[in-house]
C-alpha cells in the first residue's frame, strides 16, 4: 500500500460536508430500529463488479480481454455490526473493499451507504464522504510516511476536512484518540519505525477515528502482527466498536480472526460471494463445498475430535479471474460437481437452511448434500473426501 493511497482514504479536498453522506461522526448514521428488529443496512453492495482491462500490443494498444476480480457481488453490512469477508488470497475481497471507497473504479453495481449510491458520486463529494468511510491497511508500516511524526500524520486528514479550529484543538483531539487506541501521549513527536508493529497498527486505527467514521474497513488488520499481538489489536477493535457504534468491513483469510470479531460472515470465491450466513450458523453448518473445505482445514485443539473430522482436500489450482470457468465457478475442483447444471449454469445465492437464519449459498445442490443424498463423484470423489 503506497502512502498516496492511504491519504487519499483518509484526506480530501477542503471543501465544505455534503449533505447527503458527510457528517460529523457515528451520530449521523442511519436511525435505531425498533427494539428487537434487525439494523438497517449501513452499506449494500448490488451487483457489483470490478473488472480491469488486459491490453496488448505497443503502437496499437488494445483491449483483449478483463481481470474479473469482483464479479457481481450483492451484501449488507448492518450499522454497529461487523461483516466478515474470508477467501484465499486473490478472490478479490481487498478489491471489493477498496471499490467501496472508490480507490479503484467500479465497472457496475452500486455502492450505497447511509441512503447515497457512492458510485454515482462526483469525485468532490466522494471526497468529502470518505470521512465517514475510513480503511485501515494491512501494512501498518507501508501506509504510513516515515517522514512525518505522528501528530502530524494523525492531524492531515483534520486538515483537509476541515475538523478542528486550530493545531490546539486538533492536537488535543489527537491526543484523546490516541489514548482511546492505548497509546501514550508522548507518541506525538514520535516517527513510525519508533514503534512495534502492533503499535503501528493501532496508529493506523487512530488515523481513521480521529475523522470520527460510521464505517471502518479493516484489510487483514492482524496478519502482519505477531500471534500475541493479534488478539490485542482484535479486542481493540471490539471495544472501539461498542463504545463508538462503530460498524466494521473486515476482510481477512484466516478464519480464525473472521470468527472471533464477526457478527454476518461472508465467504468469496474466484471474485463471486459463494456463501453467506451469521458466523455461529456459518462454522456449525456450512453449505456451499468450498465452505466446507476451508473449516476442515481449520485445525481443532482435541486430538481425538481432529481424528474423526472429516477433511475435505481440493485439487487443482485456482482458475485465473481473467478467465473464470463457465457455469458455477468451483466446479473445476468441486468434489460433489454433477455432469447437468454445474458446468453450464451459474447458481444465485439463495437462502438456505430454514427462514429467518440469514443463510445464503451459492450451489444448485446446496440441499442434497447436507442430506447427504449426494456424495462425491467420479475421479475426485477417492483422494477428496476421505477420514483421517
Amino acid at each position: 500500500m503506497t502512502e498516496s493511497e492511504s491519504a487519499s482514504a483518509s484526506a480530501s479536498g477542503p471543501e465544505p460536508a455534503s449533505a447527503s453522506v458527510s457528517g460529523s461522526g457515528p451520530a449521523s448514521a442511519a436511525p435505531v430500529p425498533p427494539q428487537g428488529a434487525p439494523p438497517a443496512p449501513l452499506l449494500t453492495l448490488s451487483g457489483l463488479k470490478v473488472h480491469f482491462p488486459l491490453r496488448r500490443g505497443v503502437v496499437f494498444d488494445r483491449t483483449v480481454g478483463h481481470v474479473r476480480a469482483v464479479d457481481g457481488v450483492s451484501l449488507s453490512v448492518p450499522a454497529g455490526r461487523t461483516y466478515g469477508l474470508v477467501g484465499e488470497s486473490g478472490c478479490g475481497k481487498t478489491t471489493l473493499g477498496r471499490a467501496v471507497l472508490r480507490l479503484t473504479d467500479i465497472t457496475a453495481g452500486s455502492v450505497v451507504f447511509d441512503g447515497t449510491d457512492l458510485a454515482k458520486l462526483p469525485e468532490g463529494e466522494m471526497r468529502r464522504a470518505r470521512r465517514r468511510l475510513q480503511m485501515v491497511f494491512q501494512d501498518p508500516l507501508g501506509s504510513l510516511n516515515p517522514r512525518q511524526n505522528i501528530e502530524s500524520i494523525l492531524a492531515e486528514g483534520m486538515a483537509a476536512h476541515g475538523i478542528g479550529a486550530g493545531r490546539k484543538e486538533r492536537r488535543e483531539r489527537i491526543r484523546a484518540i490516541l489514548d482511546r487506541v492505548g497509546l501514550p501521549a508522548g507518541s506525538l513527536s514520535r516517527y513510525p519505525h519508533e514503534f512495534s508493529g502492533g503499535q503501528r497498527q493501532r496508529i493506523g486505527i487512530a488515523r481513521a477515528l480521529v475523522l470520527e467514521p460510521d464505517l471502518l474497513i479493516c484489510d487483514e488488520p492482524v496478519s502482519a502482527l505477531d500471534v500475541s499481538i493479534q488478539a490485542q489489536v482484535l479486542n481493540l477493535l471490539e471495544e472501539l466498536q461498542d463504545a463508538m457504534g462503530l460498524t466494521y468491513l473486515v476482510i481477512a483469510h484466516d478464519l480464525a480472526v473472521v470468527r472471533h470479531i464477526s457478527d454476518v460472515i461472508g465467504v468469496m470465491y474466484l471474485g463471486s460471494l459463494v456463501e453467506e450466513a451469521p458466523g455461529d450458523e456459518l462454522y456449525g453448518t456450512p453449505r456451499h463445498p468450498y465452505t466446507k473445505a476451508l473449516m476442515s482445514a481449520v485445525p481443532v485443539p482435541d486430538p481425538k475430535a481432529e481424528d474423526r473430522r472429516e477433511r475435505i482436500l481440493l485439487t487443482g489450482d485456482l482458475p485465473s479471474p481473467a478467465d473464470p470457468p463457465a457455469g458455477c465457478r468451483f466446479h473445476t475442483r468441486c468434489p460433489w460437481k454433477q455432469p447437468t447444471r454445474c458446468a453450464d449454469e451459474r447458481p444465485a445465492l439463495r437462502p438456505a437452511g430454514g427462514a429467518g437464519t440469514g443463510h445464503r449459498v451459492a450451489c444448485h445442490w446446496a440441499e442434497e448434500i447436507a442430506a447427504g443424498t449426494l456424495r462425491p463423484t467420479g475421479d475426485l470423489a477417492a483422494p477428496v473426501l476421505h477420514r483421517v
